[in-house]
């Protein structure tokens, strides 16, 4: 999972932190000013800016004696912009196994051999069934209604319904009136 993402979100998931940055997104703050506005002690405050530093989403500056602090508006934008990226967001879901749904709906409805025990009634469990069903047609190769049955007839003798629904969930086309059937 990405790291940085979840160190962004670490800063944040605090109510003081997004008071500082609600505060700092209005304007810029020194350290004592904030304290004051939070009812906070100066210490405390500084250590939640260090954190809120350390991810890019505020920046300081010295004047006269005191440090200010910013948000970075720019920063957070490119911050945003990356870490909500589909490159990212997809990054993070790589180490999710996305045939998991699948896998434990074939485990509950399957038989050793492979046949179905029965067909399911909830539509996501059926789609999952047909999914695993429909991997025993070749891609690009053209079968005849008889060839189909054959072929589901080793998964559950309703060899109809799961032709419909086949066909109905799109994982298979047909030519009009018994024609052939292809695996889309």
């Amino acid at each position: 999972m990405s790291e940085e993402l979840v160190t962004f979100f670490k800063a944040l998931a605090d109510k003081n932190r997004l008071k500082i940055v609600g505060l700092l997104a209005e304007k810029p703050y020194s350290v004592e000013e904030l304290a004051t506005l939070l009812g906070l002690k100066p210490p405390t405050v500084s250590h939640h800016l260090a954190k809120l530093v350390d991810v890019g989403l505020v920046k300081s500056h010295t004047e006269s004696y005191y440090n200010v602090y910013q948000l970075d508006q720019v920063m957070l934008k490119e911050k945003t912009r990356s870490m909500f990226s589909q490159q990212e967001l997809s990054t993070v879901v790589s180490e999710v196994d996305a045939d998991a749904y699948d896998k434990k709906v074939i485990k509950d409805y399957a038989r050793q051999d492979g046949s179905l025990k029965t067909l399911p009634a909830q539509r996501k469990k059926l789609e999952a069934i047909l999914r695993y069903v429909v991997k025993a047609f070749d891609i690009n190769r053209r079968y005849s209604e008889k060839q189909v049955n054959q072929i589901l007839g080793r998964y559950n003798e309703d060899t109809a319904t799961l032709r419909r629904e086949l066909v109905g969930f799109g994982l298979m086309q047909r030519e009009g009136g018994g024609g052939e059937y292809w695996r889309v």
